[in-house]
């Protein structure tokens, strides 16, 4: 048997006027979801621990099985392992955001967010703008790494954890309540406004209709993560598909194979049918138990407020990742349990997070179901399955 996690990072939702009252993943085309349903267990899942805010980080170590109140330590320290960073016990690690700013003539502390990431900034443009980052801001006590996209990273030595808010909470919104109480961490990210808004590169970003990535954001501090071996806790062989840095983060602290996937990059148009072939094939010839297919697209449409293409996001996860991979199992006659669900919704009306439990569906090749269900947030909760500890679904998918 085979075990597959299929994770469209925030696509729950909540009903939406324009769409009659539907949600994005109800009104969305997506058959083979559909299909998939009327054979499966539907149910919801509460990822979020009372308490904890809900982030990618933490929902994603519930779904791998990781109870994020024993195994947490901060989302900056996992990118960190994704990005090579080797940790000391005494280090801080900060995500630091490229974010654009209004570009207007107020004070810093008045300026607006106005998106998170920058338009999707590429890792090529970012590199540029966080080597005249290092050049100004860094010493022996602050370092800068280069991370995928707005993503990067800043390891604070002998720092401490602070409390910050993260970039995509506040979209919209006045800066000024929401910069660290830290004072330097404050004043590198007024520095950082300087040295970015008038760089060659933003000005010709904003030439061609793209966000300025005008200054950078602190948020997510942490200490070194301390994760158990995947192989060791379930007895399986698993790997992670992924284009963001969080989820290779954590794969790489419990010790599973990341697989890169070219093209894959986070993105609305990110290379869907690849990281489908690449399961497939960890599966199938490289003797791998598991794998986690993390999309990270229906959360960045979340974040933007983009209706449309949060349906699009889950209409190409419907086609171009699960059809794949059901259709390419079924051709190798091999048995197979697949778990299709968001770790979190990310609802077009707040363009954030919340902590409402997600709907999952769980398809076994070997035990098809029959039902009426299709998979959509209101059907999941009126199978009356529910999952109240996130970290237990994966026991679930494995049967045990």
């Amino acid at each position: 048997m085979k075990y597959i996690i299929v994770l469209g990072d925030g696509m729950a939702d909540e009903p939406i006027k324009e769409l009659d009252g539907k949600t994005p993943l109800e009104y969305g085309s997506t058959p083979t979801m559909d299909e998939l349903s009327k054979k499966s267990e539907i149910g919801i899942c509460y990822t979020i621990p009372e308490g904890m805010k809900p982030g990618s980080d933490t929902a994603n170590l519930s779904v791998l099985g990781y109870d994020p109140k024993l195994y947490y330590t901060g989302r900056s320290p996992l990118e960190a392992l994704s990005i090579g960073v080797n940790m000391k016990d005494t280090d801080i690690a900060l995500r630091c955001n490229m974010v654009t700013l209004s570009d207007d003539n107020l004070p810093y502390e008045e300026k607006t967010i106005l998106d998170h990431s920058s338009s999707e900034i590429s890792t090529e443009d970012a590199a540029v703008l966080l080597e005249a980052i290092r050049g100004e801001l860094e010493n022996d006590i602050y370092k800068y790494y280069l991370g995928t996209s707005y993503r990067h990273l800043t390891i604070w030595d002998n720092g401490e954890v602070v409390d910050l808010t993260a970039p995509h909470d506040i979209l919209g919104k006045v800066i000024g309540t929401y910069l660290p109480n830290d004072a330097y961490l404050k004043d590198m990210m007024k520095k950082s406004y300087d040295i970015l808004n008038n760089h060659p590169l933003n000005v010709e970003r904003a030439n061609r209709g793209l966000n300025k990535a005008n200054s950078i954001w602190f948020w997510g501090a942490g200490t070194r993560p301390k994760l158990t071996s995947f192989e060791d806790k379930f007895n399986k062989k698993g790997a992670m598909i992924s284009a963001v840095d969080l989820l290779k983060g954590i794969a790489v602290g419990a010790n599973m194979k990341v697989i890169h996937v070219e093209g894959a990059d986070g993105t609305l148009h990110t290379n869907y049918e690849g990281k489908a072939m690449a399961a497939v094939k960890e599966l199938t010839e490289d003797n791998q138990d598991f794998v986690y297919i993390h999309v990270e697209a229906p959360d960045e449409m979340g974040h933007q407020g983009s209706v449309s293409n949060k349906i699009k996001s889950i209409e190409y996860l419907d086609h171009k990742v699960i059809k794949v991979v059901k259709e390419q199992m079924e051709a190798t006659g091999i048995d197979y349990r697949m778990l299709i669900m968001p770790d979190h919704p990310t609802p077009i009306r707040c363009r954030t997070h919340t902590s409402d439990p997600v709907p999952y569906l769980l398809y076994d090749s070997t035990n098809q179901l029959y039902n009426n269900w299709n998979y959509n947030e209101e059907e999941a909760r009126n199978s009356g399955n529910v999952v109240e500890h996130g970290w237990e679904i994966i026991n679930k998918l494995f049967e045990r």
